[in-house]
């Protein structure tokens, strides 16, 4: 079968690439190959009854699917240059700016109007955090929630299915450079196409370096952050999330000159599961409805690590450390932050007995047994830090869960097009190790699209 366009990835990027492309040519035969279910069909077996801990199947429902690692991840699109990915030095940022815009801007006409846009435009949480030696990055962010966000994956799937050939549980094999086109193959079937974009998430990054490889595209190598989930109440960080929502707080450690960031703050929201190529790590959620709201704040504390020679394979590193925790506990291990520091083991009586009732079942541990000493001194030193603008983040009750690792790939070499060195060949979104979150892949998705439609039409 013969298509104009075949992506291979139906997350964020690869959503958008779809919707920019026949929204501006209807008449182009376009194909998304998905590794995953359609959005329906996304469930994860965990239940919290029956079935309590990962089951591995074989295709994560909350990794793969229509909408990505996304659809189930908060929902958060941060519209700024400041973190996210570097897309900004391929296209410009004035350029990922307004692709970002626009991309909110078919958000909120898909199901995400009436969410609120937060702003650290004069907030005064930025001097607070810089008097306590933290940097408060600036950004919009528009939080839909899961709950939204999943309304709004439903209705791009509405708006593009009779448009666009979805092939759900087609994990893709190769990808065969023809002399004009591509040969795209999947487990099932064999199919060709004049441009191909892939866009396949972070959890594609070991295919993408086959592919590289294969194709002989350069790449290099790109970091990987380790650290752990906090969970505590959420009164204690509530003058930050009513006003910001979401706070990315740098602090630089006075040990080792670490950088160690929040990332991914879920007010009232959920400590869950994550499972990457079979590995068990943690994320968190949160809800815009306020009857799905619990009474804790969950965010990751991580510091990012790269490596040059002779060690390159920065996802191995992240992986060995994540699997030496699923060693320890049968995949999360959770840990009081009083425990921590007095160097012993929590057990289910100090956790059952803690002031801030876990969200996710994970088994009582210590992470000192799993994390590198200097990457637990930095966290260690960030939590005494936020501390002090948020009194109560150091008390002996905060939950700390381990490990969480966000993989990224090898950065692939593109151009200004965000194409490689093969024509007609893009990549783009995590994937492509340019992003890092879901508003950088989606700009990336509808920026792609543009281009080539500028050459079709």
């Amino acid at each position: 079968m013969k298509y104009d366009v075949i992506i291979i990835g139906a997350g964020p990027g690869g959503i958008f690439s779809a919707y920019e492309l026949v929204k501006g040519n209807s008449n182009l035969k376009v194909a998304v190959m998905e590794m995953g279910n359609p959005l329906e069909k996304r469930k994860c077996p965990i239940d919290g009854e029956k079935i309590k801990t990962c089951i591995n199947c074989k295709h994560c429902s909350i990794m793969s699917g229509f909408g990505g690692a996304g659809a189930f991840s908060d929902g958060k699109y941060n519209i700024t240059n400041d973190f996210g990915g570097t897309l900004c030095e391929y296209i410009g940022q004035e350029t990922a700016i307004k692709l970002m815009q626009y991309v909110d801007d078919i958000n909120m006409t898909h199901g995400g109007e009436g969410t609120k846009l937060y702003t650290t435009a004069g907030s005064n949480i930025s001097k607070l955090c810089m008097q306590n030696k933290l940097k408060l990055l600036n950004a919009s962010v528009r939080h839909l929630g899961t709950d939204k966000n999943y309304v709004v994956l439903q209705n791009l799937y509405a708006e593009l299915k009779d448009k666009v050939d979805f092939h759900f549980l087609s994990p893709v094999k190769t990808i065969e450079k023809l002399e004009n086109g591509y040969k795209v193959v999947t487990e099932k079937d064999t199919y060709e196409c004049i441009k191909c974009i892939v866009s396949v998430g972070r959890s594609g990054s070991k295919w993408v370096e086959d592919v590289c490889r294969d194709l002989e595209i350069e790449t290099q190598s790109n970091r990987v952050d380790i650290g752990v989930r906090v969970e505590l109440p959420a009164q204690i960080f509530s003058h930050l999330t009513d006003s910001l929502y979401e706070s990315k707080i740098v602090y630089r450690t006075e040990k080792f000159e670490d950088n160690v960031r929040t990332f991914c703050m879920n007010p009232y929201g959920r400590v869950v599961n994550e499972n990457t190529n079979g590995i068990i790590t943690v994320n968190g959620h949160s809800f815009e409805d306020p009857a799905q709201r619990t009474q804790n704040t969950n965010f990751a504390l991580l510091v990012s690590k790269h490596f040059s020679e002779p060690f390159k394979d920065s996802n191995g590193y992240g992986e060995s450390i994540a699997r030496l925790s699923n060693m320890l506990g049968g995949g999360v291990i959770v840990q009081r932050f009083g425990d921590l520091v007095r160097g012993r083991r929590s057990n289910r009586k100090r956790i059952a007995e803690s002031f801030c009732i876990p969200t996710l079942k994970a088994e009582p541990g210590d992470l000192s047994l799993v994390l590198p000493k200097r990457i637990l001194d930095g966290i260690i030193e960030m939590i005494y830090a936020l501390d002090r603008v948020a009194p109560g983040t150091a008390n002996d009750d905060t939950l700390l869960y381990g490990v969480e690792v966000k993989f990224y790939n090898m950065e692939v070499k593109v151009d200004e097009h965000l194409e490689t060195k093969h024509k007609g060949l893009y990549m783009i979104g995590d994937g492509s190790g340019v992003t890092h979150s879901l508003s950088h892949a989606s700009a990336s998705g509808v920026f792609v699209a543009r281009d080539i439609l500028s050459q079709i039409n």
